[in-house]
């Protein structure tokens, strides 16, 4: 946050930071562009996403590295921390005409030093499958347009070295399969399977031809999915604010989620898939339980839209905890069913096993959005696992509290604490005695006034944020437009109807996270935050795509550019 006399230290940009286990330095020579350098004039282009790709080159500089600014699309080695970048020597350059770049995607299965298998999609609907090793033709993997909208994201199918989904602007999703050929006319579908707020058709053709299958899933745009680390089920971000997850194979719908306001525009699964991390229009990242399928925390630290969630595998920790927590859902159902032995000896279990071994859950992921900050969260295990201090204590007593609450004394309806850093619900809140309709209009007005993380010393960019709708300037309205916005949003789905429920949990119902760190890295709106290694990568709208070495692995780098060694101030 900016101090009050100014907010200078707010506005400055951050070329390292430091968390608990160690510092970030933002490597300058690593820096990837155009070869110029020249900033892009980014009003109205597509956002500049980035795709790696490993080709085990024995040669030791076995990453590639694909971006898209503007019109252009570049491939370069990707030399890390190792080595300076080289902006000079692409492997590959296109540049595009009536049509713009917005995703791309290489096979890993098949990618060699000789060959890559790059999918590009694009801003009118074509997708395209290029070697930019070879630098043969490109092909067209649609001979008839089969949606007109833009491109969102696409990916290819986790072991598959044919199979790949593309997700457009539509709310549609087509599985392709390269080896197959397109129709020269429209293709005709036939409904496969239906369900809530989805359907998948299949083509009517004889033959085998793509699109092999046609998903609807949002009201909206899907902004982004991402398989699960099994590559079993799928997860779908959707302009209309529900995330929606499938079993892949049989186009199962397996649970779904709402945002708190607004779209959710980026969605990315836990390493060992356990869990679903969002982020959106509502300026908040949102944890998902797969197994539970419920939310479980929130996270605010952005003032404007959330662009990029990432989880960081080299920092998420989760070993032997797989045997040990896999009866939480049962006792935390038993407790509910009042019987209190059982949970509390499952409390005691667990927290006997804390006192022993000494070993943590602990999941990072990052988060990156339009007000150019990049924050980092840790997941910890008094979130992910309630049961052992939060639950036991408030709901078990419950029989006891009971006509306690008749009383005013207490209540047995005690909201879940918050986050240690932030305020605790009280049961002496003006609201707590008033009916349940007039309390359910309030606490949407008073939660989203009182999350919205629009700071007043930031006054300036308040217009630039009202132009984005987001939650901080939806605050400023009565709550009687609020719940029409809402609405308006909700669509058929009347999603201001979850509010309140196991989809959408108000504010002061669940756990309120708050980052690690949270730090201004660009001038321009950011759009790409990927892990790797010995690195973690992020890229801005101008289109620069930036590499931040983590603690202890400058090394090599540093000692042949000691110019890389940014002079900032450790933060």
């Amino acid at each position: 946050m900016a101090a009050e006399g100014g907010g200078k230290e707010a506005n400055e940009i951050k070329t390292q930071f430091s968390t608990r286990e160690g510092v970030y330095k933002l490597l300058p020579n690593s820096e990837y562009s155009r070869p110029n350098r020249v900033p892009f004039n980014s009003q109205g282009s597509n956002p500049v996403k980035v795709s790696f790709v490993n080709v085990n080159d024995q040669s030791g500089n076995g990453e590639r590295i694909c971006f898209n600014v503007g019109r252009e699309l570049y491939f370069y080695i990707y030399k890390g921390v190792k080595k300076a970048a080289d902006l000079s020597k692409p492997i590959d350059k296109r540049i595009y005409k009536g049509t713009l770049p917005t995703c791309h995607d290489s096979n890993a299965l098949t990618a060699t030093a000789e060959s890559v298998s790059l999918l590009v999609g694009f801003s009118a609907g074509q997708v395209q499958l290029i070697d930019p090793i070879k630098k043969e033709t490109s092909k067209l993997l649609m001979k008839t347009l089969i949606d007109k909208s833009a491109v969102t994201c696409l990916k290819w199918i986790p072991g598959s070295e044919n199979l790949f989904l593309v997700s457009h602007s539509s709310g549609c999703l087509y599985l392709y399969n390269v080896e197959h050929t397109c129709g020269t006319t429209s293709p005709h579908y036939q409904l496969l399977k239906q369900g809530e707020s989805y359907a998948v058709h299949t083509g009517k053709s004889k033959s085998a031809r793509n699109p092999l299958l046609r998903w609807t899933v949002s009201e909206g745009a899907v902004n982004e999915f991402a398989f699960s680390p099994d590559g079993k089920f799928l997860a779908c971000a959707g302009q209309d604010g529900f995330l929606r997850v499938f079993c892949f194979d049989s186009a199962e719908l397996h649970g779904t989620m709402k945002s708190y306001f607004g779209g959710l525009l980026c969605v990315c699964w836990s390493p060992d898939g356990r869990y679903i991390v969002t982020g959106g229009e509502d300026d908040l990242v949102t944890v998902w339980s797969f197994s539970d399928s419920r939310v479980i925390a929130r996270g605010r630290g952005h003032k404007s839209w959330v662009s990029v969630v990432s989880f960081d595998h080299c920092i998420t920790s989760v070993q032997d905890c797989d045997a040990e927590f896999s009866g939480s859902d049962e006792d935390f159902q038993l407790q509910f069913n009042g019987n209190r032995e059982r949970a509390n000896s499952a409390q005691s279990r667990i927290s006997k096993r804390n006192s022993t071994d000494g070993r943590s859950v602990t999941y990072r992921f990052g988060s990156v959005g339009q007000d150019t900050q990049m924050c980092l969260w840790d997941l910890t295990e008094d979130i992910l696992f309630p049961l052992t201090r939060t639950r036991t204590q408030t709901n078990v007593t419950n029989a006891e509290t009971t006509t306690l609450g008749a009383n005013g004394n207490n209540s047995a309806n005690s909201p879940l604490p918050r986050s240690n850093s932030l305020p605790q619900s009280s049961g002496n809140s003006p609201i707590a005695h008033k009916p349940q309709s007039i309390v359910d209009s309030a606490l949407i007005a008073t939660g989203v006034s009182k999350f919205a993380t629009l700071a007043l010393h930031e006054a300036r960019k308040e217009k630039e944020h009202k132009r984005n709708h987001s939650i901080s300037y939806i605050s400023n309205k009565s709550s009687d437009k609020l719940n029409q916005l809402i609405g308006s949003r909700g669509g058929k789905s009347d999603g201001c109807k979850t509010l309140g429920t196991m989809q959408c949990p108000r504010m002061e119902e669940i756990p309120l996270l708050e980052p690690l760190i949270c730090k201004k890295i660009s001038h321009e709106r950011l759009t790409v935050l990927i892990f790797l290694e010995d690195c973690l990568v992020t890229a801005c709208q101008e289109g620069f795509v930036c590499t931040w070495a983590r603690p202890g692995k400058l090394g090599l780098l540093s000692s042949q550019n000691p110019t890389n060694s940014p002079s900032g101030t450790v933060v």
